[in-house]
């Protein structure tokens, strides 16, 4: 068995509820959080998030309170020290990313550099 590699993306609380009733709504108990990060948008790169099934060989995963978050290793640099969380207000729902290595972002606030 090899060890499994690790990430320093963290998950707040209310994150994990919205994710674990998220997974409840879809029926199954073998999907996980996957975070990562591509090419594109206005500031060069954007966030991807949702819901996989597969980890890869060289996926960085961490669990909160049940709910495995997991990062490709192309990936984990650039969130390394990120925050995920979860806001449900009358002007945004959704999840958001707080992320100190984004040097700047687009307006949309789905982009950054």
């Amino acid at each position: 068995m090899t060890d499994t590699l690790t990430h320093g993306v963290a998950l707040t609380e209310v994150a994990q509820a919205k994710v674990k009733s998220l997974i409840a709504a879809e029926g199954r108990d073998d999907l996980r959080l996957r975070i990562a990060v591509q090419p594109g948008g206005c500031s060069g790169l954007i966030y991807q998030l949702y819901f996989d099934e597969a980890i890869a060989e060289n996926d960085a995963v961490r669990e909160y309170d049940g709910v495995e978050v997991v990062v490709d290793m192309m990936s984990v640099p650039y969130l390394d020290g990120a925050s995920i969380d979860f806001e449900d207000t009358i002007q945004k729902q959704g999840f958001t990313i707080d992320n100190p290595n984004a040097q700047g972002s687009c307006a949309c606030g789905d982009s950054f550099n």
